[in-house]
């Protein structure tokens, strides 16, 4: 089971964002890899407070964290997936570090101290339908994605203009004196290399699209709306040290037939006649699972709810499912011919038919507080 992100940083979940930055850092620091050469324990420490931080510094992906922990980003982090290696760590974060190794990014074992940028590729967005279903059992869906990718026969070579850095230096002249900025090279693009052959079907970057089958494992418990990150299945940034970017999958769930969904619980509209209400019987429901037959008992009232335990959709955390609740409504029919009109006349004055609710017969309100509750 992964650790807790705030566990890893040592924080509380009331934490600001200047904390969480601070906390990082510190971490950061302490497991960098030119302070512990070799170690693979402090390689880990280091990737899983890159990870932490990647969630908690991005206000969108803490909230979803908050409110689904790790399960929110099951089968698409970034990180915790796999995808992410020093390399990204060190493009996305390594300004947090400012000087405390050599006012870069770069590190000896990792790059060679090197202050150039590693660049990542665009992300690529689809939609992915669900059914109801789909979401209560968790499914994997293959999906067709056209991306780009480097083409085969395209090769590259230094920057002349940078050397390879990625970065020009300016010098100016001001009423201050001299100054000096940095800025990313024009003719590379601030990648440090530039195309040297390039093979027929590929773009100015050295780039082709193609179209490839990914794999998304969507988890149980997933909600309309959210959005899952499969890494590396974006486009490939252009030049041998780039990064692929992510493809980004919005779930999209379809309405059911027959069930409404409202968080884990699932509610479904039964509808049953007079005779069966008075004198009993058994129904069949739809649930996400099947069919399931459930028992009326006799003099079953209009509006009683019936909560069906673990029938409803898995919590998206693991902490079981939610339950299926069945409102009872009593149809009454609108057309009648003479004879059972004639009986329902005879009934109407009869005591058996007068109402007569007692405590177990709750109000609407009562009902409703107790299906929120």
């Amino acid at each position: 089971m992964k650790k807790d992100y705030y566990e890893i940083l040592g924080l509380s979940k009331s934490a600001s964002a200047q904390e969480i930055k601070k906390a990082y850092r510190k971490m950061a620091i302490k497991y960098h890899p030119d302070k512990n050469p070799n170690n693979a324990e402090a390689e880990d420490m280091f990737k899983k407070a890159a990870e932490a931080y990647e969630v908690l510094s991005d206000p969108d992906k803490k909230a979803r964290y908050d409110q689904y922990g790790h399960a929110a980003f099951e089968g698409a982090s970034g990180f915790g997936g796999g995808g992410m290696n020093m390399d990204d760590i060190f493009s996305q974060f390594g300004d947090i570090f400012g000087s405390a190794f050599g006012g870069g990014g770069g590190f000896g074992g990792f790059g060679g101290g090197s202050q150039r940028r590693a660049f990542k590729g665009s992300n690529l967005r689809i939609r992915v339908n669900l059914t109801l279903e789909d979401v209560a059992k968790g499914v994997e869906k293959k999906i067709k994605v056209k991306r780009k990718v480097q083409a085969k026969g395209t090769t590259f070579k230094t920057c002349s203009t940078c050397n390879g850095s990625g970065q020009v230096t300016r010098v100016t002249n001001t009423i201050l004196g001299r100054m000096q900025t940095a800025a990313p090279c024009n003719s590379c693009g601030g990648t440090g290399e530039m195309i040297d052959k390039r093979s027929s079907d590929a773009d100015a970057q050295g780039l082709k699209v193609t179209q490839e089958m990914v794999s998304i494992k969507i988890p149980a418990g997933v909600e309309d709306g959210m959005q899952l990150k499969v890494s590396g299945k974006g486009n490939e940034a252009p030049g041998k040290n780039g990064i692929a970017g992510d493809l980004i999958v919005a779930i999209q769930v379809e309405p059911h037939a027959f069930l409404q969904r409202e968080g884990d619980n699932l509610h479904y509209d039964l509808y049953v006649s007079i005779p069966e209400a008075i004198l009993g019987g058994s129904k069949d429901i739809d649930t996400v699972t099947g069919k399931v037959r459930i028992k009326i008992e006799p003099g079953l009232q209009s509006g009683k709810i019936l909560r069906l335990r673990n029938k409803g959709i898995p919590n998206l955390n693991g902490y079981g499912s939610g339950d299926l609740l069945v409102h009872v409504n009593v149809w009454t029919p609108q057309d009648l011919n003479k004879q059972q009109k004639a009986f329902f006349d005879q009934m109407k004055d009869d005591e058996h038919f007068e109402p007569k609710p007692n405590s177990a017969d709750k109000s609407f309100f009562e009902r409703v507080k107790d299906m929120f509750s």
